[in-house]
């Protein structure tokens, strides 16, 4: 084969190569993330059960909890904001510093308008680990993406 030839093909996979690489890039920075409220929770617990699980047993608890869809219901103990300014629903015992911090989905930050403190509610969403408390105030467990599932 001609040296023009060998270029030519050559240049050709490149090019076929960049544009796969393209269509794959531009495909995963527009994925959407998967829809919570239709998604089946893997656990379900209590606010204060899923705290003494993680304080137990932090590296079993991380096994089982992490990165899957839960279901917790507890009582409200307060409602706070992200920095984004989502709400961020805190369950829990109101005598314990512990509590599972509920980041909802920016779809639903609308429904925490009607939740009050001390509402026995149940939301849904993806635990993404749990903060140890070290200083004395208090464990917390993190779950996003989460939405209201009762009130």
């Amino acid at each position: 084969m001609p040296k023009k030839k060998k270029l030519l093909v050559v240049a050709i996979v490149i090019v076929i190569l960049i544009i796969l690489g393209s269509i794959y890039a531009y495909k995963e920075y527009n994925r959407k993330g998967s829809n919570i409220e239709l998604t089946n929770s893997i656990y379900s617990n209590t606010a204060t059960g899923l705290i003494n699980d993680f304080t137990s047993n932090e590296k079993a608890s991380n096994t089982k909890y992490l990165s899957k869809v839960i279901a917790i219901n507890g009582e409200v103990k307060k409602i706070d904001s992200d920095q984004k300014g989502n709400p961020t629903i805190v369950l829990g015992d109101a005598n314990s510093m512990s509590s599972v911090r509920c980041n909802l989905d920016s779809l639903y930050a609308s429904a925490a308008a009607s939740i009050l403190i001390g509402q026995k509610i149940t939301i849904k969403g993806i635990c993404t680990g749990y903060l140890a408390d070290e200083l004395g105030i208090g464990s917390d467990v993190i779950l996003i993406h989460c939405i209201i599932q009762k009130k």
